[in-house]
C-alpha cells in the first residue's frame, strides 16, 4: 500500500505537467513569425513550468509540495470562477487530489519514521 500511495500522485503528477505542456503547442501555427511562436509558446508553458515546480518540490519534500499542489487548485478555481462546478472538477480535482495524496504518504509513512 505504501508504494501505491507513493507513486499515484507522482504518476498524477506528471500526467498533468504533460497534459499542461500539450497545450502550449497551441502557439505553433502557420501564420505566426518564429519569435511570435517562441513568445507564446513560452507564455502558454507557464502553467505546466508551476506544475513542474510543484512536482519537483513534492518529489522531494511531500507536505510542502502537496500544500503547492493544494493551492494550485484553489488558484485555479479562482481564476475560473463563475463557471458551473462541474468545469473544476477534472483540473482543479486531479490538482487537489494529487496534493492530498503527497500529503496523506508523507502522514502515514514518513511522519512515523522521522519522530
Amino acid at each position: 500500500m505504501e508504494k501505491f500511495i507513493y507513486w499515484v500522485p507522482r504518476i498524477l503528477g506528471i500526467g498533468l505537467l504533460v497534459f499542461y505542456a500539450l497545450f502550449a503547442l497551441d502557439a505553433i501555427n502557420e501564420e505566426s513569425s518564429v519569435g511570435e511562436m517562441l513568445l507564446g509558446l513560452l507564455i502558454h508553458l507557464v502553467p505546466a513550468f508551476l506544475l513542474l515546480a510543484a512536482l519537483l518540490v513534492a518529489w522531494k519534500w511531500e507536505f510542502p509540495g502537496g500544500l503547492l499542489y493544494l493551492v494550485l487548485s484553489a488558484l485555479y478555481v479562482y481564476l475560473s470562477r463563475g463557471m458551473i462546478w462541474m468545469v473544476y472538477l477534472p483540473i482543479g480535482g486531479s490538482l487537489l487530489l494529487t496534493g492530498i495524496l503527497f500529503i496523506l504518504h508523507y502522514s502515514l509513512f514518513k511522519k512515523n519514521k522521522t519522530a
